[in-house]
């Protein structure tokens, strides 16, 4: 006799057979994944609970299921595949894939919602058709990224980050992820279009969720090449902006025509330059690249510049305070290997901001498990 506890209540393993006097359906015996169970109070039963060996099982061969999507999204399998249904063999013929190992692969994304099978081909979902090139909120480019082999290598040493709780990006890339970058264009300009693209997304969230209407100057602390700021600004039409970003990225946001009338750039380093005197600060996924000490620097300089009264706009993924799924939990992960940063709660954060000088009013969700956490200088 075995003895193993599972959802919070204990399942003998007394047989691999049940009893021939066993009513399969009243009976408190039931098959587990060991053999025969039995139930303890009638509550073990297959409708009520998942097959724990099966969720190892899963669970320990999902490595295959990122790199499915990353060879697909590399391969443009959805720009191939239009309003109709096409065949396996059909795709291939224009992708240059094979048939017979497309259409395996399209059946395991296919059970994630990723491309639908129809009645022998092979049709878009809503997640199949943010992998098209020409979606206007296209995440091609940063599932192409996620692919990078930088990222995967992170992983093979997260037993290392897992043991000291640091980053292990020296292993991954020396000199860190940042240098990685700069040394490697092609990397860069796909991280580049991953973040537009990722950003097109939150962004529409954002301008859906806040009326900018009442601000006079807007800041964009890190605000790389001022999407964000010159679609806020075309919301809020009587409203200036001022882009705050690294020389480099700032004469970027110059050369692609980012600065007008209403919207100057300002070259500089939060850590060590001040920053610009506005009545209302964005700072969009900035924070999270950071540890706790360098992140509370950055909310400190905010505060320094902001008048009492001014708002601060943080706009980050929020970590939920639940056990179940969310990708942000992976991504906080993906910061512990690659980056020196973190993702955080609405705890976490609210903590940090009373800490830099602000107090957090609300937190609203914008959609893909992003937030604006109002908050005002006091």
């Amino acid at each position: 006799m075995t003895v193993f506890p599972m959802a919070n209540e204990v399942v003998v393993i007394v047989s691999s057979s049940v009893p021939e006097s066993a009513d399969p359906i009243h009976s408190e015996w039931t098959i587990g994944p060991w053999g025969c169970c039995r139930r303890s109070e009638g509550r073990y039963t297959p409708s009520t609970m998942t097959n724990p060996a099966d969720d190892l099982l899963r669970i320990s061969m999902s490595h295959g299921l990122p790199r499915c999507l990353h060879a697909v999204a590399e391969l443009g399998i959805a720009d191939a595949l239009g309003e109709s249904p096409r065949s396996a063999e059909e795709l291939a013929s224009d992708t240059g894939t094979h048939a017979g190992a497309l259409a395996r692969t399209l059946r395991v994304l296919s059970a994630e919602g990723i491309f639908e099978a129809r009645d022998g081909a092979w049709g878009h979902t809503p997640a199949s058709r943010l992998l098209r090139s020409d979606h206007p909120q296209s995440m091609r480019s940063f599932v192409r990224m996620i692919g990078l082999s930088v990222y995967w290598r992170g992983f093979e040493y997260f037993a290392d980050a897992l043991t000291t709780g640091q980053s292990i990006q020296e292993k991954v890339v020396p000199g860190g992820y940042w240098n990685y970058l700069s040394e490697n264009p092609q990397a860069a300009r796909l991280f580049d279009e991953a973040m537009m693209g990722k950003a097109a997304g939150q962004i529409a969230g954002v301008l859906r969720s806040y009326d900018f209407s009442a601000f006079v100057t807007i800041a964009d602390i890190g605000g790389g090449r001022g999407h964000l700021l010159a679609a806020v600004l075309q919301a809020a039409p009587r409203a200036h902006g001022v882009l705050f970003d690294q020389p480099h990225v700032t004469a970027a946001a110059q050369a692609a025509g980012m600065e007008s009338e209403r919207l100057r750039v300002h070259p500089g380093d939060f850590f060590i330059d001040a920053l610009p005197s506005a009545d209302c600060y964005l700072i969009m996924q900035v924070i999270h690249d950071w540890d706790d000490p360098n992140a509370a620097r950055i909310l400190a300089a905010i505060r320094k510049a902001a008048a009492p009264g001014a708002k601060l706009l943080l706009i980050e993924c929020i970590v939920p305070e639940d056990s179940k799924p969310s990708w942000t939990k992976m991504l906080d992960l993906q910061m512990l290997t690659l980056l020196s940063g973190k993702e955080r709660t609405e705890k976490e954060y609210s903590e940090m901001l009373r800490t830099a000088g602000f107090r957090l009013d609300q937190t609203i969700d914008v959609g893909m498990s992003t937030s604006i956490l109002e908050s005002v200088a006091v």
